[in-house]
């Protein structure tokens, strides 16, 4: 991997396989990202809001403190609007989400360390009617400054 983006890298991981996880998780660690890979499925969107915030957390990608508690929560509400289609929400219009996210938190841009840190998140997977079969895949990103 040559100079790349954190949104290219939070996407490629996002929709990595275990074995591609893998190598792109070590790669990008190597280019100063930190990242982590999870997975929450749900009618309520307060339900990934709350996942991917914890796991952040949890992982030490953002500490409790307002800015960066700020700009994540607005990196999920960007992917989030984005693989609603708008501002329509899932329970209260009958659908529902599994998703796998990627958080990765480092430079915009790999090779400039200038710029300082950025969060980006990434919402992955299938959205539809609350009925097997009746989904169809999702992706959203959203990248702020931390």
């Amino acid at each position: 991997m040559e100079a790349l983006s954190i949104g290219k890298i939070a996407v490629l991981y996002a929709i990595s396989t275990k074995s591609e996880a893998e190598e792109i998780c070590q790669k990008a660690s190597e280019m100063g990202y930190r990242l982590y890979k999870g997975s929450v499925g749900s009618m309520d969107s307060a339900k990934i809001f709350a996942a991917v915030e914890t796991a952040a957390k949890k992982e030490g990608l953002i500490n409790p403190i307002y800015r960066e508690e700020h700009s994540i929560y607005h990196s999920i509400l960007e992917a989030y609007t984005a693989i609603c289609r708008g501002r329509e929400g899932l329970g209260n219009v009958l659908r529902s989400a599994g998703l796998a996210f990627s958080i990765v938190r480092g430079p915009r841009i790999s090779n400039d360390k200038n710029d300082g840190e950025w969060i980006a998140i990434v919402l992955f997977g299938n959205m539809g009617a609350p009925i097997k079969g009746y989904e169809h895949e999702v992706i959203g990103l959203g990248i702020n400054p931390v």
